[in-house]
């Protein structure tokens, strides 16, 4: 498969373009900065450089044309102010799904963040950011013409997956390992029953493989 993963730099998408590239997947990863190719590289992805907050959706498309599926990863990150977090929480993960409406890509999988929602309340940066998670899920949740599943991890850490998880609609809160979101995002990607989900996932007791299964097409 060729999978092209917005915000390919990021903690979770340099995983999950480690976990395709050991298989044999092409992964593509798309990032803002060219500096970051070489560990893109490291972990066997093909970069891309394309300013997600400034592209056009052609140009989006140029890159997705072809892919298997898309894998939405991109976050403004924990220093940026309210106007990025629209910008490129929201805004770029709206520009990526029109251009895989474009490159006829239909599967779409987006990296959430368990609380978010479009009206979430409060007038910190963190409520900002909730917002806009939640706005781009309900535009991607709109549209037709994607396969698309949303995946809302709990409190991420840097511990060592341990390849069991609680993967389910309403999960509670915790924390998870972002190898076990990671492993997740792959066995999605391979699970096409599971289009049409919003999807919540904590540290468990349950394999990653038989906690997608158990959900596919519910």
């Amino acid at each position: 498969m060729r999978i092209v993963i917005a915000g390919g730099h990021g903690q979770i998408a340099l995983r999950l373009e480690r976990l395709l590239a050991a298989r044999g997947d092409e992964a593509v990863g798309i990032i803002r900065n060219p500096e970051q190719s070489a560990d893109l590289g490291a972990v066997g992805a093909e970069p891309v450089v394309l300013d997600l907050e400034s592209a056009s959706v052609e140009q989006a498309a140029e890159v997705l044309r072809g892919a298997d599926a898309a894998v939405f990863a991109a976050g403004a990150g924990p220093n940026s102010g309210l106007e990025r977090k629209d910008s490129v929480d929201r805004g770029a993960a709206v520009l990526f799904a029109d251009g895989a409406e474009l490159a006829g890509v239909r599967r779409y999988i987006v990296v959430s963040s368990m609380g978010a929602d479009p009206e979430h309340p409060g007038n910190e940066v963190f409520d900002a950011y909730l917002r806009a998670k939640g706005a781009a899920d309900a535009d991607v949740r709109s549209r037709t013409a994607l396969d698309w599943t949303i995946l809302r991890p709990g409190m991420l850490t840097n511990d060592a997956g341990t390849g069991q998880v609680l993967l389910a609609a309403s999960t509670g809160r915790g924390p998870v390992p972002r190898d076990d979101v990671a492993a997740s995002l792959l066995e999605l990607l391979d699970t096409p029953a599971t289009a049409g989900l919003t999807l919540e996932l904590i540290s468990g007791n349950v394999p990653v493989t038989v906690a997608v299964k158990d959900v596919a097409g519910n």
